[in-house]
């Protein structure tokens, strides 16, 4: 339930990139009901989605750690819903422009309160794979996307401006379908307990090891450490910032390193790939998507079938392995599209190489972000680094993706490829250096709560006994639970 519940978010994110990226086309030519160029689909519009996920990000992320993460992802679906439904509507470019906006300050929120939520109730001898699993599953979102618009844009079913309209309001549909599964999935205990509720962490916790119990027959082994917590209700901004920029300063340099290597990449090609495809091998508009398609399986293979190795080969090996193999194998694309060796299927074979590195690590950067930061600033570091990595790579990205490939000159789109290697390879060197040992081992001991009192016991922090083995479990994410870790 909390995987279905939380992860399916991501398939949302992909189905609005992806569709934006090959309705571009479309939107473009006479009759669309838009006066839009290309360029401003894959280069505007796209940058103003991202900078909408960026500050959306930071508001909610915000919000999260203040009022939860149950009521944020509610309310950040709530708010993509109403800004894709209104997109679906768009009677001119300002309306297009301004709810593509909106679409991505519901979706940035969603980042925030979703990643913080996954970590904080998942096992942590598991957290590394179904995390990249799940933040890999936008892909399934890009094939859902890819082969929903090659439908919606063939104009023997519906008319060139209706087909694109009624792909957006498919995405509420789905929409509204995630929001009815999310009304079952709970908050937090972690985020209840140490903002004085611990009663109802306690009782959510109990709940779970019942049903665990009685699953498996068997009692549940006790925590194997407590610690003491001095509940707060808020965290103020300087807390938060002196945690990250003086006590955790390499854990922010390894962030912002992963974030704007991946979303430079990423959000350039996704919206700009159909483009590539259109420019330089004459692809009709309305195939681009089974291209994208292929590109969106591979993407989502990485993290399935790699997910596993970062937690028993162990986060710096893994981070560092996919970003470095990522920038390389582009690197060598890059070459490739210079020369004129690739067609349009070989260049997306080479893409799929690629992105099956890349999409794991990409997965991993928000892994690593929202385990390696105390629990009360989880969801607004992870806002902190999706917004400025993002606003590096992730809006510079698209406008200049769409600069150079809509110049028609192979030169200029080389340039922009080996940019992409080029700060994914250096993310990978970064990686190597500062990647924090973050597999099997619970949160707390990643980072301590900032709310713990501080003492060591046995080479773990202690300062009393938890009021229960549930409330103990609850605090400090021991295995066993199924439901923290």
């Amino acid at each position: 339930m909390i995987v279905i519940g939380l992860g399916t978010v991501w398939i949302l994110d992909g189905l609005e990139v992806t569709v934006v990226g090959n309705i571009a086309g479309r939107l473009s030519e006479q009759g669309s009901g838009l006066p839009i160029s290309s360029a401003q689909v894959t280069g505007l519009a796209a940058a103003l989605y991202v900078a909408g996920a960026c500050l959306g990000a930071l508001f909610f992320g915000w919000l999260t750690d203040r009022f939860g993460r149950r009521k944020l992802f509610m309310l950040t679906l709530a708010v993509y819903l109403a800004a894709t439904a209104l997109t679906a509507v768009s009677f001119s470019n300002w309306w297009f422009f301004a709810f593509r906006f909106l679409t991505g300050f519901g979706i940035g929120g969603e980042y925030a309160a979703i990643n913080s939520a996954i970590d904080e109730l998942i096992p942590s001898e598991y957290r590394g794979r179904v995390d990249l699993i799940i933040n890999g599953s936008f892909w399934l979102g890009a094939v859902g996307g890819s082969l929903l618009s090659i439908v919606m844009l063939d104009t023997d079913f519906f008319a060139a401006n209706v087909g694109w309209r009624l792909t957006f309001a498919l995405g509420v549909v789905l929409g509204l379908v995630i929001l009815l599964v999310r009304r079952n999935v709970p908050e937090s205990p972690r985020w209840l307990f140490i903002h004085g509720r611990g009663a109802e962490a306690e009782e959510l916790v109990r709940d779970a090891e019942r049903q665990i119990e009685a699953e498996t027959g068997r009692p549940l082994p006790p925590p194997d450490h407590e610690i003491t917590i001095h509940q707060r209700t808020s965290i103020g901004f300087g807390t938060i910032a002196r945690t990250v920029f003086s006590t955790y300063r390499k854990r922010t340099v390894l962030g912002f390193a992963l974030f704007i290597g991946q979303a430079f990449l990423y959000n350039a090609i996704t919206f700009g790939f159909g483009a590539i495809l259109t420019t330089f091998y004459d692809v009709p508009t309305g195939s681009t998507g089974y291209y994208f398609a292929v590109i969106a399986v591979g993407n989502f293979l990485g993290p399935l079938l790699l997910g596993k190795l970062f937690d028993t080969i162990g986060r710096r090996v893994m981070i560092s392995s996919t970003y470095l193999l990522a920038g390389v194998l582009l690197f060598g694309t890059a070459w490739l599209f210079d020369g004129g060796h690739l067609t349009a299927k070989t260049l997306t074979a080479c893409w799929c190489v690629v992105l099956f590195f890349a999409s794991a690590g990409a997965s991993s950067a928000y892994l690593t972000v929202s385990e390696i930061f105390p629990m009360e600033t989880r969801a607004m570091a992870i806002a902190f680094f999706y917004a400025l990595g993002t606003a590096a790579g992730g809006i510079s990205g698209p406008l200049v993706f769409a600069e150079l490939t809509e110049s028609g000159v192979v030169s200029d789109t080389v340039i922009a490829f080996q940019i992409g290697a080029a700060l994914m390879t250096m993310a990978g060197l970064v990686a190597a250096l500062l990647a924090v040992k973050a597999e099997r081992r619970s949160l707390e001991d990643i980072a301590a709560p900032l709310s713990a009192a501080a003492a060591a016991v046995k080479g773990h922090v202690r300062t009393g006994a938890a009021k229960s083995p549930a409330a103990a479990r609850a605090t400090t994410g021991t295995t066993g639970t199924g439901m923290t870790g």
